[in-house]
């Protein structure tokens, strides 16, 4: 299974589903990663994302975008250094360093933090994709904080379950560029992947709901301290959102300003605060981590001119 990025013109005469037609004509790719990559909307039918049951016709353009995964076996442990918050016989609690990226994929084969944690714990769950065990959900890989990983299937399945519900709140922090003018509201944005570029998402009406609630933490001269809670959880979600409302999060060089007043190694956004329902014992759990040294030196160069004192 290799990457894939070509364009296939449907030729049969027979009416053929999206997911068995690309099988029957891609090789070393089985239904089910070819139905991942259909979800995750690199594949597209006559410039229109899709569901993997679609029915072609000949004539029909498919563009695929396709990334393979490293497989399981090929993950090799690192003895990577962890900030563990949190362990027990069921999950565990990361605070991610910003510049780590969370699991292999094209060009980042070793040094993730899969190549940490299969080092680190002797079990983790093999419920999700063969190249990311124990990954229940992931956070950027130049955004720093808190994220879950299941030791074993059954923690697993529930921890998903309640991502999936919004019952596991996530909460973030960042800077951002300008002054918010309402400190708190809802940011309501279908995101969907960029046309012009595969890697990026964007605001696109036939795009996936999304909803990102914040809070306004501090006004500075020029910035806003504001504080994120996701209540969907696409792919660059806040980051988009951000950008959308006119206020890109400082350090962003992929949906921020192009020239930025401050020499980062990525966006001053962190994951401070996961709330969860503990898997066996039922116990609702928070957990929660300071911004890291270099976001905070940022903040003390800054002029404040408000702050929420509720």
């Amino acid at each position: 299974m290799t990457d894939i990025k070509q364009t296939l013109i449907v030729e049969t005469p027979e009416k053929a589903r999206l997911d068995t037609y690309l099988q029957s004509n891609l090789d070393g790719w089985t239904r089910s990663q070819i139905k991942k990559q259909i979800d995750d909307e690199r594949v597209l039918v006559n410039g229109k994302v899709c569901k993997a049951g679609k029915s072609l016709k000949a004539g029909d353009i498919i563009e695929l975008d396709l990334v393979a995964g490293a497989e399981l076996d090929n993950i090799e442990p690192e003895n990577i250094p962890l900030n563990i918050v949190y362990e027990d016989a069921d999950f565990a609690v990361i605070n991610k360093p910003q510049g780590m990226v969370v699991h292999p994929a094209v060009g980042n084969y070793n040094h993730t933090l899969v190549n940490a944690i299969l080092y680190h714990f002797k079990e983790v769950s093999s419920n999700g994709e063969s190249f990311r065990p124990g990954i229940v959900h992931r956070i950027d890989k130049d955004t720093s904080g808190l994220i879950v990983i299941a030791k074993n299937n059954e923690a697993h399945l529930s921890l998903a379950e309640q991502i999936a519900v919004h019952s596991c709140h996530r909460r973030y922090i960042a800077l951002c560029e300008g002054e918010f003018k309402d400190y708190e509201g809802d940011i309501i944005l279908p995101l969907g992947r960029d046309k012009r570029d595969y890697k990026k998402f964007t605001v696109d009406s036939a795009g996936k709901y999304a909803e990102t609630h914040y809070k306004v933490e501090k006004i500075y001269n020029g910035y806003s301290l504001v504080r994120f809670q996701l209540k969907t959880g696409r792919t660059h979600q806040i980051r988009v959102h951000c950008k959308a409302i006119g206020h890109p999060i400082v350090g962003d060089l992929t949906y921020g300003y192009a020239k930025q007043k401050f020499n980062l190694n990525g966006q001053l956004l962190h994951a401070y605060e996961l709330e969860l329902t503990h898997p066996r014992t039922g116990q609702r759990m928070t957990f929660s981590c300071p911004i890291p040294q270099y976001f905070s030196d940022i903040l003390s160069k800054l002029k404040l001119k408000w702050k929420n004192n509720l």
